[in-house]
């Protein structure tokens, strides 16, 4: 069950291959994307130290959050993965020039995993096209549904 999309990165680049990722997560942020107060928008993976890291992603504190706690919206958040897919990873965005974006969040038996996609950076132009195709699938899908009519 899909929590939240990152539709912009499907805009941005072109995904070659899919990952999924556990989240190292502190309490009241899983509270908060339960509640759905999660923005994917603006975020974007690392590698630091052999290990994978999201930045930028955005949860906004619940206002029940605990007194004692100074919960920090932004903060860079560690994403766990098998060392053969990090080292794999890690050679793919050194060497072959491609980006990690998160994808999406979603639920996998009760746990908050990450999708991440190995991706390349579109042009301008690619973007258009994108568009095009996308547009010419809706007429071709309206024109199918009044012919059915």
């Amino acid at each position: 069950m899909s929590i939240t999309d990152n539709r912009k990165a499907f805009h941005d680049y072109f995904i070659e291959e899919k990952y999924e990722a556990g989240l190292v997560l502190e309490g009241w942020e899983v509270k908060a994307i339960r509640a759905g107060r999660i923005n994917l928008k603006e975020s974007y993976v690392v590698i630091r130290n052999a290990a994978l890291y999201l930045i930028g992603c955005h949860i906004s504190p619940l206002p029940t959050a605990s007194t004692h706690i100074h919960p920090d919206p932004v903060r860079t958040r560690k994403l766990l993965l098998h060392a053969e897919e990090i080292r794999k990873l890690i050679g793919k965005v050194e060497r072959a020039g491609y980006t990690l974006v998160p994808l999406d969040l979603h639920y996998t038996r009760g746990r908050i995993k990450a999708q991440i996609g190995l991706a390349k950076g579109k042009k301008q132009h690619d973007k258009r096209a994108s568009e095009k195709e996308k547009e010419s699938n809706r007429e071709m899908q309206r024109a199918m549904k009044s012919n059915r009519s």
